[in-house]
């Protein structure tokens, strides 16, 4: 078999990393990988140990219809039995009528909750002969929108456990970010866009620090909200509390390291720093949205309703009041991503769908 994949993200987090995964498993399991991603994306040295071929195309997004007579040359080119398409951005449909002009059947995987109208869907949708989507949240807004249940399929995101599984060094706080030892972290991990929330733990963040002056709240990630989330630190005087850390490569040693991680979201469509967070056994606060409660449920976690300001506050403080249910909630958290979120189920679930399609 061999496999077309398309991924137009430039940075290997998120859902490209995701694609980073699939790709060595299916490489594992005796698949022929193609991948086409934007040039200079850091996908192309990730997965390029699994691929056949990689190919670099411009990507210039939703307005880039030249994109579908690239892809088309490279799938006549490679002649894939089938092709699979992770993002958005003119990947999607781009890419899935460039499939049909070339008569090759195309899947595409559906990673956030945001809806669409209804016909956009239904007739968006029909490019491909499956929709999969990494939560039951998901599926369900598809659903709802007229998407043929049969059409649709969930295929949970996963997370490389054993990276995450580790004891937590007391050095890496200190020499990431200058801590000495005594302050309790309370980590985000988010790109800085609106749907993340993180302006709700600010709001939040000076009640905590009354109750736990030794609180620090440190911001994982980047993106076009910095310079609003650095003033609103300013206006709340929170510059000795909240430090914004970019983007780290090095998480896989941070996360242990942690007290507490927060998840404030308005939306989402799974959740991948929380499956990573749980497989380093932090416990864990989240917004009762999208996906969030699928990892979260069953008392793998605390959820408070999206943008409730005061119901977060409480349920932060809940937990660093009580170090035992901090232990109890990052045991579960571990245990359930170890169940339901391995890279082994991730991988032979979107194999499952293309053989089906393939049939």
């Amino acid at each position: 078999m061999t496999v077309l994949h398309v991924e137009a993200g430039r940075h290997l987090y998120g859902g490209a990393l995701q694609v980073r995964y699939l790709i060595e498993g299916l490489s594992r399991r005796g698949v022929r990988n193609v991948l086409v991603c934007p040039r200079g994306a850091a996908i192309a040295e990730a997965a390029g140990p699994f691929c056949d071929a990689v190919c670099e195309l411009p990507m210039g997004g939703d307005l880039d219809v030249g994109f579908v007579w690239r892809l088309r040359r490279v799938i006549q080119r490679e002649q894939p039995d089938l092709v699979h398409l992770h993002s958005r951005r003119g990947a999607d449909i781009f890419g899935g009528v460039a499939a049909r002009l070339c008569g090759v059947p195309a899947v595409v995987s559906r990673r956030v909750d945001n809806p669409e109208r209804a016909w956009v869907a239904r007739l968006k949708y029909r490019l491909f002969h499956r929709v999969i989507t990494i939560s039951q949240a998901i599926r369900e807004v598809l659903l709802a929108e007229g998407v043929p249940a049969d059409q649709v399929v969930c295929v949970p995101s996963a997370v490389d456990v054993a990276a995450y599984s580790r004891d937590c060094d007391g050095t890496v706080l200190r020499e990431a970010f200058g801590f000495s030892g005594d302050e309790t972290v309370v980590g985000v991990i988010a790109q800085l866009i609106p749907r993340k929330g993180h302006r709700y733990l600010l709001e939040a963040a000076p009640c905590i620090i009354e109750a736990h002056p030794q609180v620090r709240f440190v911001f994982f990630g980047q993106g076009p909200l910095e310079d609003e989330i650095r003033e609103q630190v300013s206006r709340h005087g929170l510059e000795g509390h909240v430090l914004l850390a970019g983007f780290r490569d090095d998480l896989p040693r941070i996360l242990p390291c942690l007290d507490l991680v927060v998840h404030p979201v308005e939306m989402e469509g799974l959740g991948v720093s929380l499956l990573q967070a749980g497989a380093a056994g932090v416990p864990m606060v989240g917004a009762r949205a999208g996906g969030v409660p699928e990892i979260l449920g069953d008392d793998a976690g605390l959820l408070v309703p999206p943008g409730d300001v005061p119901a977060l506050a409480e349920a932060v403080l809940r937990l660093l009041d009580d170090p035992d249910l901090r232990l109890r909630l990052g045991r579960a958290a571990r245990e359930r991503v170890c169940q339901r979120f391995s890279l082994d189920a991730m991988v032979e679930g979107n194999l499952a769908v293309y053989r089906d399609v393939i049939g």
